[in-house]
């Protein structure tokens, strides 16, 4: 009798430690669900001007790449000059003689 009272402990203590550990659980998942929630993706086709490369919406209006994709997604944009670029617009600063 007294082995399956100690048992009956253990299990009971067993039982609780697992209670509580599905709550910590349940509160992790939503603690971590918020920020997943505000992730944005694009997918699909984007009608993209070949010449200015500027985006058509679902509107039929067109705007530039970096307004578009700030809009739809958490992406942000620093610009600069890539080399061919800069060889093109500044031929008098270019490193190549």
């Amino acid at each position: 009798m007294e082995d399956s009272s100690r048992t009956n402990q253990e299990l009971l203590q067993e039982i609780s430690f697992l209670k509580q550990r599905i709550k910590d659980l349940e509160q992790s998942v939503l603690e971590h669900h918020g920020p997943l929630a505000k992730v944005k993706t694009l997918s699909g086709f984007l009608p993209i001007c070949g010449s200015c490369k500027k985006i058509r919406d679902d509107k039929g209006c067109w705007e530039q790449i970096e307004a578009y994709i700030t809009k739809h997604s958490d992406a942000l944009f620093s610009h600069g000059i890539c080399p061919e670029c800069a060889e093109k617009l500044y031929p008098k600063l270019s490193r190549k003689k």
